[in-house]
């Protein structure tokens, strides 16, 4: 199984609307093979930050919905990430 965690920093003011824009993403990854869990949340204390995690069945499975999609640019509104994966 593996874990994606952390935390991203968005430019202030767009926390929520990363949140919304997110949502596509977390339903197209719960819908992959292999997805045990995804979500996007906003952090309840810190306005500019998103929570993010991600448990998997294997990493093939994490890199084959990683490759599956283009570069979206809801990319450009992250100033910082703080993402770890873990192999349990």
């Amino acid at each position: 199984m593996i874990i994606v965690s952390g935390k991203l920093y968005i430019q202030t003011g767009q926390r929520d609307a990363f949140v919304t824009r997110s949502t596509a993403a977390v339903v197209a990854a719960r819908q992959t093979p292999g997805c045990r869990d995804f979500a996007v949340s906003p952090d309840p204390v810190d306005p500019d930050r998103v929570n993010i995690f991600e448990e998997w069945e294997s990493m093939e499975a994490l890199e084959a919905f990683r490759g599956s999609g283009p570069d979206d640019p809801l990319f450009a509104l992250i100033v910082r990430a703080d993402i770890a994966e873990r192999e349990l």
